[in-house]
């Protein structure tokens, strides 16, 4: 059984952040910034994003360093680098940096199906997890979860952590249904044939979550939440029917737990990633906020409503895939990543997405999965096959 506090006799905790650069890697470097005498940041990485590397290289004074795209080695921002710092370079560094000795937590918050092998590395090294990349569970949970210990792997997305949460002290069998949690991105209400017309900058306009491009494009089309559905299902070990999706358009309740008493326990707070960021780097501890809290005296109301999977169809597919199980999952997400990136270009329009992604699955033959290497073929024949049907709508 692993250490739930790897430093708690050494000193402070020492953390690698895989994703530096993007919106959970930033925000968990304001965490450890916050919490300077129980964190100690020891390894960074970055895909392109050379220059805010190396700042937070300097700022943190950190041992080694790694660029996932190697064709930024001569970036003349690595000149900079703190004298004593390593940079190393391409997709398999991300996973040396956070091996060493001197690493206690990893946080992978790389985003896409490019997770899986750092976080199926941490896992059977023994080192804590904090998973901020869903995609691992959705694409390799039947691979992932086995080499999970207890306390081992702490979900950071708001919803699992607080899934996670409201389970602590309970009985785990005794509980009836997940309520899952949704904002309904900036587009609830809407009909299928209003969605038709969305433009990319009107879909990252999320009215109450600051996420990067990608995040924030499938939380409009709700394919967020499909994936956070499965990523539920390999996490506590339940089916696609114990999990239940409800909109909540506040995102002041992050996830509920409902037990066969028909006591439901919520986890409510602010709409700021750095809680479950911090929570995850201080489990089982619960440190001094780093978020304003909310005054429910002010709030207002709470609004629940059913999500529309006829009009967000992201959501149905993704059910669909969790249901089947095997290659499925990680056929959906490798089309939804190139759809996705093909709509922020303007290749496509928004409900293509979900047209991209549903013929991909149509036309895939389900394996069980069986090795990463194997998901990676899958993963990189998905791609393939999703740039045929965005090159087919044109």
């Amino acid at each position: 059984m692993t250490d739930r506090n790897p430093a708690a006799n050494t000193g402070r905790k020492r953390i690698a952040i895989l994703g530096c650069t993007g919106s959970i890697g930033t925000q968990a470097l304001d965490v450890c910034r916050r919490h300077a005498d129980r964190l100690e940041v020891v390894a960074l990485t970055a895909h392109s994003r050379t220059r805010e590397l190396v700042d937070a290289a300097r700022e943190f004074g950190v041992a080694r360093v790694a660029v996932t795209d190697a064709a930024r080695r001569s970036d003349p921002a690595l000149a900079d680098l703190p004298a004593g710092t390593s940079c190393q370079f391409g997709a398999e560094a991300a996973v040396d940096v956070c091996l060493h000795d001197d690493v206690d937590c990893v946080l992978v918050a790389i985003v896409g199906a490019a997770g899986l092998a750092a976080s199926a590395a941490v896992l059977a090294s023994g080192k804590q997890l904090a998973l901020a990349n869903k995609e691992s569970l959705v694409v390799g949970g039947e691979l992932l979860m086995p080499l999970a210990r207890e306390g081992q792997l702490i979900p950071v997305d708001s919803e699992h952590s607080a899934i996670f949460q409201c389970y602590l002290g309970e009985r785990a069998e005794r509980a009836h249904a997940i309520w899952l949690t949704c904002s309904g991105g900036p587009f609830f209400g809407r009909t299928r044939a209003e969605l038709e017309h969305v433009t990319a900058a009107q879909a990252l306009a999320h009215p109450t979550w600051n996420m990067g491009a990608k995040i924030t494009v499938d939380s409009a089309t709700l394919m967020n939440k499909g994936l956070e559905r499965i990523e539920a299902m390999h996490l506590f070990g339940v089916d696609m029917d114990f999990i239940r999706v409800v909109i909540q358009r506040q995102s002041k309740i992050h996830s509920m737990v409902e037990y066969e008493d028909g006591s439901v326990i919520a986890h409510l707070g602010a709409s700021d990633m750095r809680i479950p960021i911090q929570y995850a780097f201080s489990y089982p501890d619960r440190w001094e906020t780093p978020a304003p809290r909310v005054d429910f005296r002010e709030l207002g109301s709470l609004d629940f409503a059913a999500p529309d999977a006829d009009a967000f169809r992201c959501l149905a597919l993704a059910e669909r895939a969790g249901r089947t199980g095997g290659t499925l999952p990680c056929v959906m997400n490798a089309a939804n990543e190139v759809a996705v990136a093909a709509f922020l270009d303007g290749a496509i329009g928004f409900t293509d997405i979900d047209r991209v992604v549903e013929a991909c699955m149509d036309a895939h033959a389900v394996e069980p999965v069986q090795t990463l290497e194997q998901l990676a073929d899958v993963d990189a024949s998905a791609r393939d096959a999703a740039r045929r049907a965005i090159r087919a709508r044109r």
